[in-house]
């Protein structure tokens, strides 16, 4: 590709970023921590992709000035244009108007920068995966993936904090199940817990309520789970969001992906939720 559709690229690839960092969609992607670096990158690869226009303009400026200069003598020597004159008004030679034309044709191979050339155009269709960045919102990890994937639950936490005073604690999932697998549910007894979370079903129908972990982006997402027992409603959707209210069991099992803890929440109450604008949680810190 030339300078110029270089810079095009460019530019799309910049605003395709800024367009993601500036809205919800760049959380489908990474953690929301990293959203001043998308803002940036975005800046600096559309002032990168005007500076190569204003450059290449400069220099084409500067090339045909140079261009006018190198033909100033060729039009003002009278004794040259006399000698034009005089090849015009002779006779025309079928031998020497052969000669010509293979010089012409040299000069063709001695000079190639006389003839355009054309990129192919097939190179435009990177151009593509921008459009379905800006004009495709991919839905975020759900059950499917979180039920194939190990438990992100398999190191004990350096502590808890006190929860604060109250019947009922509104808890962030991954610290649930981080209590429930490790502190062993000490901080938990005769209290009420509510939790968000994706619901996924096992193959068995056992339901769980999942949240994805991330370390940096949704391609290293890991799933930290909650299985649900007590009053579980009859008809479960997966991928639906929910607020479950419950109590504390000592009752766990293995993840069969990666023999990972997963601790369960006695249910007392379920409703449904709208999702989260973030999806994926990240009090998790690998």
């Amino acid at each position: 590709m030339n300078r110029q559709a270089q810079a095009a690229v460019l530019f799309l690839t910049g605003g395709a970023i800024l367009h993601a960092a500036l809205t919800d969609l760049y959380l489908r992607y990474v953690k929301a921590g990293l959203q001043p670096l998308l803002v940036a990158a975005g800046v600096v690869l559309i002032a990168t992709a005007v500076a190569t226009v204003w450059y290449e303009r400069q220099a084409a400026r500067v090339s045909d000035g140079d261009d006018v200069v190198a033909d100033a003598p060729a039009r003002t020597d009278a004794p040259d244009q006399v000698g034009a004159l005089a090849k015009v008004d002779a006779p025309a030679d079928p031998h020497e108007h052969a000669h010509t034309d293979a010089d012409a044709d040299a000069d063709a191979d001695t000079h190639p920068h006389t003839h355009a050339h054309h990129e192919p155009r097939i190179s435009w269709l990177l151009v593509l995966p921008l459009l379905a960045l800006i004009l495709v919102a991919p839905p975020a990890l759900g059950s499917y993936s979180a039920m194939r994937t190990g438990t992100a639950l398999q190191k004990q936490p350096w502590g808890f904090e006190d929860l604060p005073a109250g019947e009922t604690v509104r808890l962030n999932l991954v610290d649930y199940a981080g209590r429930a697998a490790y502190d062993h549910g000490r901080s938990l007894d005769h209290r009420h817990i509510k939790i968000a979370g994706l619901l996924a079903l096992d193959r068995d129908g056992t339901p769980y309520l999942v949240r994805m972990a991330l370390s940096c982006c949704a391609a290293d997402a890991q799933p930290v789970k909650i299985g649900l027992t007590g009053r579980i409603p009859p008809v479960l959707r997966p991928d639906s969001w929910l607020e479950v209210t419950g109590t504390y069991t000592a009752k766990q099992t293995k993840d069969p992906v990666n023999d990972g803890i997963i601790p369960f929440l006695d249910v007392t109450e379920v409703k449904p939720v709208k999702a989260p604008r973030d999806p994926y949680d990240e009090s998790w810190n690998g």
